[in-house]
């Protein structure tokens, strides 16, 4: 259980992290090109910072007993760990694809003239890696707080009040 929490912990702080820097850079986004898709983009990658949050106050409740979870923290991580859950998947099947067809996505983006010697598959396939270890890192954690909140609701109705 120790363990659980502890790479709960850390799962928790890094996308809590990164999370709050891709929601900056795609609210950023939205004041110079304001898009419906950008908007989703930015409430979804919120989802990932709202559970991470969400996610650290179970651990803290957890730890320490005497601090109650407030009653709104489970319903919390659920929901945007559902919400959290489906944005990663799309982030892990775009980056997988990304990869498997990297020849044919640079075919249909048009470079300016400038850029033609310049070999952007490198640039490619570290955003798609780094989609993916993103995805991942989301997605182990949703599933192992959801886990450990099922563990405190459980342990926390047999005790007496």
């Amino acid at each position: 259980m120790k363990k659980i929490v502890a790479v709960s912990n850390i799962l928790s702080w890094i996308n809590l992290v990164v999370g709050s820097i891709l929601a900056f850079c795609a609210f950023l986004t939205i004041v110079a090109l304001p898009a419906i898709a950008v908007m989703v983009s930015v409430v979804l990658i919120g989802c990932v910072v709202l559970h991470s949050y969400a996610a650290l106050q179970l651990r803290k409740s957890i730890i320490n007993t005497s601090i109650p979870l407030n009653k709104q923290t489970p319903v919390g991580i659920r929901i945007m760990g559902y919400m959290a859950l489906f944005f990663t998947i799309m982030l892990f099947s775009n980056a997988v694809y990304m990869l498997q067809n990297t020849k044919e996505l640079l075919k249909q983006v048009q470079f300016p003239k400038e850029m033609k010697n310049v070999d952007i598959t490198g640039v490619i396939h570290g955003t798609s890696i780094f989609m993916l270890l993103f995805s991942i890192s989301v997605i182990v954690n949703v599933v192992l707080n959801l886990r450990l909140l099922s563990w405190y609701t459980i342990a926390n109705r047999s005790e007496p009040k």
